[in-house]
């Protein structure tokens, strides 16, 4: 992750919802369009990166059996622990190096990529293609907005949707375009 882990820490110390997940109609509106893109069913195991607070989890954990949540940031963690979701566990961890071990059919990365560099995203491009299922879902939504980081939303998910497809073939299977977001899914055979 490009920006410092710290970062993240004193904005939950000022906040314990410093992007307003809970009461935003911009996250409600586009919670329900990334599900939305989702194929029907369920997933056998789901991973999100950059699970936050855990509220989009929730929502996700409901279509999986097994779920995974990571988060840099402890506070967060703990928060998204609270929910008591049976299904799902909460790590932090700082990526892309602290990968958790596994596959998983269905990847999430909402609202993070823009957090990460060039480089950590060719990084964690290839920690998805080796983690993904075959036949396996990636869901990918970045705010359009300015971000102050290295690179803005649409040039991250951009940057990271290409390194994956240079790794493994990409099937979109749908995509959604606000002037506030763009959400992408994709099939990897």
């Amino acid at each position: 992750m490009s920006t410092d882990p710290r970062h993240f820490d004193r904005l939950y110390a000022d906040s314990p919802d410093p992007w307003h997940y809970e009461t935003s109609g911009y996250e409600a509106e586009k919670y329900a369009a990334c599900l939305a893109l989702l194929p029907e069913g369920r997933f056998a195991s789901g991973l999100e990166i950059g699970c936050s607070i855990g509220v989009l989890s929730a929502m996700l954990a409901e279509r999986c059996t097994r779920f995974l949540g990571l988060d840099v940031a402890a506070q967060a963690v703990e928060r998204a622990r609270a929910r008591d979701i049976p299904n799902a566990e909460f790590r932090v961890a700082h990526l892309p190096g602290d990968w958790p071990e596994g596959t998983f059919d269905l990847i999430v990365l909402s609202e993070v990529l823009y957090f990460f560099d060039a480089d950590a995203l060719d990084r964690l491009a290839r920690r998805v293609a080796e983690s993904l299922s075959p036949g396996g879902t990636v869901l990918m939504a970045s705010y359009l907005g300015e971000t102050e980081t290295e690179l803005d939303g649409a040039e991250a998910q951009a940057h990271f949707a290409g390194a994956l497809a240079r790794r493994r073939r990409a099937r979109p299977l749908g995509e959604r375009r606000d002037p506030r977001y763009v959400a992408q899914v994709f099939e990897l055979p």
